[in-house]
C-alpha cells in the first residue's frame, strides 16, 4: 500500500512539475507575443518622389497566395523575405503605368524564381500595360535565361554584360526514374492505373519514358515551345521560324551574336544602364537614380486601391498537391479548402467566387470531398476557375464544375486518370533476417500489409477501386463540362495538355489569367465593373499567429529548406538534382489517400 501510495505521490510531483513547464512556456510564448504585437508597428505605406524608376528584381520569388503577415507581402516566416503574391506584382506593376510619379521600369536580372510560364505570362502583360502608357522600360543582366529573357522581350532596351550571355536553347522534360534503385535495394513496387498516358506510376517501374508517355511529353513540349516562340517576337521583331533557327544551331549566344540576331539592344556594364536612368530621374550627381523596389511600391498601391463596396468576390486559392486532412501552405489539405468553400458559400456578402488552381493534384479521395464543396458552390453563386501552372489530374477535377474555366496558355492541365502505388519490404526485409508469418480469417484480411506482394486477386481489387474512381471522374467532367462521356474519354486516359490545347478540346473555356477570372465573376453577378473589393483565402496569418508558429516549429529549416537555399557548397547542377530528389521524397509522404488511389499528374515533370 505505501509503494502504491508513494508511486501516485511521484506521479502527481512529476505532473505539477510538467505542468509548471508547459505554463512557464505557454506564458513566455503569450507574453513574447503581446509585447510585439503591441510594439508591432503599422504597415506605414513608403512615399514615392517624382521622377521615380520602378526597380523589379527578376530574382522576384512569385507565388499565388504567399502567406505574409497581416497584409505585407512577405514576412521572415514565409517562403522567404523576397516573395510576392501574383497578384499583387500584377496590380503593381498595372498601378505604375497610371503614376506620374513612376517614369520608368528596371527589370533587373537574377535567379528567376516567379514559377512556370503560366504565371510568367500574367507578369509578362502587365509589363506590355505597362510598355503601353509610353513609359520606357530598361531591362538589363549578366546571362539572360529563358525564363528571364521571356519577361525582358517587352522591354524598349535590352542590355547584356559585355562578358555574358543569352540562353535560347528550346525547352526539354526531365524525368527521375528509380526502377534500377529500388531493385537493388530490394523495395518492391507493385501499380494499377487507368489510363494509357497515365505515366505518374512510371518513375517506379521504368528506366525511362514509355512511349506513350514520351509522345505525351513531346506534344506538351512542342505546343508550349510554340507559344513561347510566338509570344517573343512580340516586340523583337522576330518570327516563330527566324528563332527556332537561333535555337537550332547557336543555343547560347554571347553578347556580340545576341546583337547580331536583334535579341538584345546594347552590350553595357550595369553602371551605364543606371547612368541613362539617371538622365530619367534627375539629382545630384553624387546619388544614384531615384527609385523604388516593386515589393516597396507594392506597399503604396495597396493602401491606394483598397476599395468601400460592399460586395465581395472570394479568390480561393488551391496550391500544391492534394492530400486527406488539414494540408499546410504549399500543400491543399481537403478540410482545410472545403472549409473555405462552404464558408464562401454561406456568406452573402460574396456575390462571386474565383477558385484559383496551381496543382498538379493527388489524393482521390481529397479531390472528390473538395470538388463536392466546389459542385454545391457553383450551383449557389457564380464560380469560374482560374488556372495557374498546373491545374492537372486531381487539380482539373475540382476545376470542373466551374461556370467558366481560365486558363494560360503555358498551364499544364488534363491528366484525366486514376492510379495506385502498391509497395513491399519483403525482400530487403528478408535479405537482413527479418520474415513474417500471419494468421486471418478471410483471403483479404492482411491484403493492406507491405510485408510481401500483392497476389493476383488483391491486385485486381485494387485495380476495380482505380476503375470505379476513374469512372466518376469521367461523370464529374462529363457534367461539369456539359459535354458526351464518351468526348471526355477519348481527351482523357491520363494525358496532360498545355493551356492552348485545353482549350480546342474544349476542357478549359478562355485563356486568360487570374485578372480576367475575377472581372469575368463580377460580371456573371452582374456587378459593375470595379464595384467589388477582391478577398483573398486562406487568409494571410497575423504576425501573433506567425511568431507562434515558428515558436512551434519543430523542424530545422535545413531538413526543410531546398539545397540551394542554404548556401551548401555543392555545384549548382548538382544541387539541382539533389533538390529535385528532395522534391520526389517529399511528393511520396503526400500520398495518404484511404484508398491508396491517385489523380496526379506525372510527378515533378521538370520543364527547361
Amino acid at each position: 500500500m505505501a509503494k502504491v501510495c508513494m508511486l501516485q505521490f511521484l506521479k502527481t510531483i512529476l505532473a505539477t512539475l510538467i505542468g509548471l513547464i508547459l505554463f512557464t512556456a505557454f506564458g513566455a510564448i503569450g507574453i513574447t507575443v503581446l509585447i510585439v504585437g503591441a510594439t508591432q508597428p503599422e504597415p506605414v505605406a513608403p512615399k514615392v518622389r517624382k521622377k521615380s524608376v520602378l526597380v523589379y528584381d527578376l530574382s522576384l520569388g512569385i507565388q499565388d497566395n504567399t502567406p505574409g503577415t497581416s497584409s505585407r507581402l512577405s514576412d521572415p516566416f514565409s517562403a522567404g523575405d523576397n516573395s510576392a503574391s501574383l497578384r499583387a506584382v500584377v496590380k503593381t506593376i498595372q498601378a505604375a503605368a497610371e503614376d506620374e510619379k513612376i517614369v520608368a521600369l528596371y527589370l533587373q536580372g537574377g535567379d528567376p524564381s516567379a514559377g512556370g510560364y503560366a504565371t510568367l505570362k500574367e507578369v509578362r502583360d502587365a509589363l506590355k500595360t505597362f510598355r503601353k502608357s509610353g513609359k520606357p522600360i530598361y531591362a538589363y543582366d549578366s546571362d539572360w535565361s529563358e525564363p528571364e529573357y521571356y519577361l525582358a522581350s517587352v522591354a524598349d532596351t535590352i542590355a547584356l554584360d559585355p562578358i555574358g550571355s543569352l540562353t535560347l536553347d528550346g525547352f526539354s522534360a526531365e524525368v527521375r526514374f528509380y526502377a534500377d534503385a529500388l531493385e537493388k535495394y530490394g523495395l518492391g513496387m507493385q501499380v494499377v492505373r487507368v489510363g494509357q498516358f497515365k505515366s505518374a506510376v512510371e518513375p517506379y517501374l521504368n528506366n525511362g519514358f514509355s512511349p506513350s508517355n514520351r509522345q505525351q511529353t513531346e506534344t506538351l513540349l512542342n505546343s508550349l515551345w510554340q507559344n513561347f516562340l510566338v509570344t517573343l517576337g512580340d516586340y523583337r521583331e522576330l518570327n516563330a521560324e527566324q528563332l527556332q533557327a537561333i535555337a537550332n544551331n547557336q543555343g547560347i549566344l554571347n553578347p556580340t551574336e545576341a546583337l547580331n540576331q536583334t535579341l538584345i539592344d546594347q552590350i553595357s556594364y550595369p553602371d551605364e544602364i543606371e547612368t541613362a536612368l539617371k538622365e530619367l530621374t534627375g539629382g545630384p550627381e553624387d546619388e544614384p537614380f531615384r527609385q523604388k523596389s516593386l515589393l516597396e511600391y507594392a506597399k503604396t498601391v495597396e493602401e491606394q486601391t483598397k476599395g468601400d463596396s460592399d460586395n465581395q468576390i472570394a479568390v480561393v486559392y488551391l496550391e500544391g498537391s492534394i492530400v486527406n486532412g488539414e494540408g499546410n501552405f504549399g500543400v491543399a489539405g481537403s478540410e482545410s479548402i472545403a472549409k473555405l468553400l462552404r464558408k464562401v458559400r454561406k456568406d452573402e456578402d460574396v456575390k462571386a467566387v474565383v477558385l484559383r488552381v496551381n496543382s498538379p493534384g493527388g489524393s482521390a479521395t481529397a479531390a472528390s470531398i473538395m470538388g463536392r464543396e466546389v459542385t454545391l458552390l457553383a450551383e449557389t453563386k457564380p464560380l469560374v476557375v482560374s488556372m495557374g501552372d498546373y491545374a492537372a489530374s486531381g487539380g482539373y477535377w475540382v476545376s470542373a464544375p466551374a461556370r467558366q474555366i481560365f486558363a494560360s496558355p503555358g498551364t499544364i492541365t488534363g491528366s484525366i486518370g486514376t492510379y495506385g502505388l502498391l509497395p513491399n519490404i519483403q525482400k530487403i526485409a528478408n535479405d537482413n533476417g527479418i520474415t513474417w508469418d500471419d494468421v486471418k480469417t478471410a483471403p483479404f484480411a492482411n491484403s493492406s500489409t507491405i510485408a510481401r506482394p500483392k497476389t493476383p486477386q488483391e491486385l485486381a481489387l485494387n485495380q476495380k477501386t482505380a476503375n470505379a474512381i476513374y469512372d466518376r471522374f469521367l461523370e464529374i467532367v462529363a457534367e461539369g463540362r456539359s459535354l458526351p462521356r464518351e468526348d471526355i474519354a477519348k481527351v482523357a486516359e491520363g494525358r496532360v495538355w498545355s493551356g492552348i490545347s485545353a482549350k480546342s478540346l474544349g476542357l478549359v473555356d478562355e485563356l486568360g489569367g487570374l485578372e480576367d477570372a475575377i472581372d469575368a465573376a463580377g460580371g456573371f453577378a452582374e456587378l459593375e465593373p470595379g464595384d467589388w473589393n477582391v478577398k483573398e483565402y486562406p487568409r494571410q496569418r497575423s504576425f501573433e499567429e506567425a511568431l507562434i508558429a515558428e515558436f512551434f516549429s519543430v523542424l530545422p529549416s535545413s531538413l526543410t529548406q531546398p539545397l540551394a537555399q542554404q548556401n551548401q557548397p555543392l555545384p549548382a547542377p548538382l544541387a539541382e538534382q539533389w533538390n529535385g530528389l528532395q522534391s520526389d521524397l517529399q511528393d511520396l509522404t503526400y500520398l495518404n489517400d484511404p484508398k491508396g488511389v491517385y489523380t496526379r499528374m506525372p510527378f515533378n515533370l521538370e520543364i527547361r
